[in-house]
Formats: C-alpha cells, sequence, structure tokens
C-alpha cells in the first residue's frame, strides 16, 4: 500500500525536539533514524520501533508486537503516535539502547 509523505511528516513533527531524527524513504515505505541508527519503520502508514528489553518495560501494558512487512523481523507496533512526549522519549530510549551502525567498507577496484 505504500505510507503517505504525510504520515512521515507527522511522526517527525512529533520528534521535532530530537536532535538527530529523520527519515528516509525506501520501497514506498520510510526507515526512522535517531543519532545515526535506524530505530524504527514506518509502513502502512503505522509506525513501528525496534525492540529493546528496556522500551518494552517502558510501554508497559501498551506492547504489541507486530511484522512491519511479510518477512520482516517482529517490531513494537506503536499505535498512540498522537502523544509527542510519550513518542519521543520511546523514539530515544530505543536509540540508547542500540549499537551503532557498522560502517562499511570501501570496496576496492579491480584493475585490468
Amino acid at each position: 500500500m505504500g505510507t503517505k509523505a504525510s504520515t512521515a511528516d507527522f511522526i517527525l513533527d512529533q520528534l521535532r525536539s530530537l536532535n538527530k531524527v529523520a527519515v528516509k524513504k525506501m520501497f514506498g515505505e520510510y526507515a526512522l533514524y535517531c543519532d545515526g541508527k535506524v530505530v524504527g519503520l514506518i509502513c502502512d502508514e503505522q509506525l513501528f520501533l525496534k525492540i529493546t528489553e528496556q522500551v518494552k518495560a517502558a510501554v508497559g501494558d501498551r506492547y504489541r508486537e507486530r511484522f512491519p512487512y511479510p518477512g520482516a523481523k517482529p517490531a513494537m507496533l506503536i499505535e498512540n503516535v498522537d502523544d509527542g512526549p510519550w513518542l519521543t522519549a520511546l523514539v530515544k530510549l530505543t536509540a540508547e539502547q542500540l549499537p551503532l551502525p557498522d560502517l562499511k567498507k570501501k570496496r576496492k577496484k579491480k584493475s585490468k
């Protein structure tokens, strides 16, 4: 189905107090970045965050595990994106719990 740009923009607006937050469009959906880390996905007009134990505890009874798309790893479905301060705290906590991504090494050009 694909996610509308307005949905990604709304979520970014909710997270405006975070310094390094961005989205990148991928295959009609969006990856959500915080501090250079992919913290979640926006798929089919819904926000999914990566699962960490600390975030599961913070969400409590609001915790719902779903698959953002067929074949994906399970993620936490966030149904209350209207609560900006709560969502901001959740995204920040998720980013703090995830490791930095590995830097890709440049491939050497083959000589002829």
